[in-house]
């Protein structure tokens, strides 16, 4: 349930691109393969022009060089619907990993926004390789430092997220499809005022810099000219001015009790603050469809809708993915998000490794936080972490609860899962 409030001061605040003060870039990663860039490639020289396909039964994987193809813009729910059922395939089951990697993540343009199955809403659509990438490249084992990879703690993978709609029989697919289309066509005004925020940003930085002369006029003979109606003013924009720093959700932290749990444990946090009553973890393990898999983001968003209040705070929550932002506007969505009149919390979606959360005595898998408030001046976002080492080794560390993270680190580690999305 989009706010129009919210939806017109989120892309005033673009301004704060330019201005949140960072003091963490120490944290920027140094193997630049936690962020994987998209590998170049050099596309085959073609003269056929490009063409919409047809939606088929079992569509192919995309070019690799080539951004994956979408069906029309859809200007109603019913359109994007029908083009949902459209385009799922029959039976992935015999396919390769390219083809059921495009039929999955299939992407689909919403008005103006493009959101691809999975992934959430991106800036900009995948290419067929970086989709082949996103399901084929290897969690983080191991740093550089020597830091013992521990145990899994409980995000779905790509490959489990692409291998769980595989199996499904095509009427169910279809049903989750929807439903997470469903969610992703009522936050698609939320997902334009995010990407809005460059736009913004750019106009501003573009305005103020542009130092080039205009050129002299040359004189022209004196010529009537009609009368035109002087417009009338329009209302200012009102700038919500957010505080320095914002903390939610005192009290509420929690932690996962089996290793594979931080979804349910992250979500326990989220609706415990939001309705005082405190649901067990595997009430929720069962409502997020969480498995020793792991529990995917677009449950996570999902029941955030269903069964919390916090969507009437912050508009429909959505997965929004993050690989082309960077880290002041990570920061700034979070000041956003977590530091305005109605703040609500973040599903924060991380790589657990050592080198962004010192905290850890090993590298750990995917990852569920709750993210809490920030702080500007420190450069730092607060969460609850969820997963304590200790308590499933014994040569852990006590890790859970609330810590600050600086924001550099935390979008470096979002960068690192292979969704690179979150949950806001």
């Amino acid at each position: 349930m989009p706010t129009a409030a919210r939806g017109a001061t989120l892309i005033v605040l673009g301004a704060l691109l330019a201005q949140a003060p960072l003091t963490a870039f120490a944290y920027q990663p140094r193997d630049p393969e936690l962020i994987r860039p998209a590998t170049p490639v050099t596309p085959a020289p073609s003269t056929a022009p490009t063409v919409v396909p047809t939606p088929a039964p079992t569509p192919g994987p995309a070019p690799a060089s080539t951004a994956v193809a979408t069906p029309p813009a859809a200007e109603s729910w019913s359109e994007l619907s029908e083009q949902v059922i459209e385009t799922s395939p029959d039976d992935l089951q015999a396919s390769d990993t390219s083809t059921q990697a495009a039929s999955v993540l299939r992407c689909f343009k919403l008005e103006e926004e493009n959101y691809c199955l999975g992934l959430g809403f991106v800036d900009k659509l995948p290419t067929g390789a970086q989709l082949q990438e996103t399901v084929t490249t290897p969690e983080v084992s191991a740093d550089e430092d020597g830091v013992e990879q521990d145990i899994d703690t409980g995000d779905q993978t790509p490959q489990s997220f692409v291998a769980e709609r595989v199996a499904l029989p095509r009427s169910e697919r279809v049903d989750v499809e929807l439903d997470e289309m469903k969610a992703a066509w009522e936050g698609r005004e939320k997902a334009r005022a995010l990407r809005l925020l460059d736009d913004s940003a750019a106009a501003r930085t573009s305005s103020s810099s542009d130092a080039t002369p205009a050129p002299t006029p040359t004189a022209t003979p004196t010529r009537t000219t009609p009368t035109v109606p002087t417009p009338a003013p329009q209302p200012p924009v009102k700038v919500v001015k957010l505080p320095k720093s914002s903390y939610i959700m005192k009290g509420f932290q929690t932690s996962q009790e089996k290793g594979y749990w931080c979804g349910p444990a992250t979500f326990q946090s989220i609706d415990w603050a939001d309705d005082q009553q405190k649901d067990t973890q595997k009430s929720w393990a069962k409502d997020l469809g969480s498995t020793s898999s792991g529990t995917g983001i677009t449950a996570m968003v999902k029941q955030t809708n269903l069964k919390t209040e916090w969507d009437v705070a912050a508009g429909t929550y959505i997965v929004q993915n993050v690989s082309h932002w960077n880290t002041q506007k990570f920061f700034t969505v979070h000041q956003k998000h977590l530091g305005d009149g109605k703040p609500a919390p973040v599903i924060e979606h991380v790589q657990l490794l050592k080198r962004y959360f010192p905290y850890l005595a090993f590298n750990h898998s995917g990852h569920y936080q709750v993210g809490r408030g920030y702080d500007r001046t420190k450069g730092t976002i607060a969460i609850f972490e969820v997963f304590n080492e200790r308590r499933f080794n014994s040569r852990g560390n006590v890790t859970d609860g609330p810590k600050n993270i600086p924001a550099s680190a935390l979008f470096n580690a979002t960068l690192a899962n292979s969704f690179q999305n979150i949950g806001l």
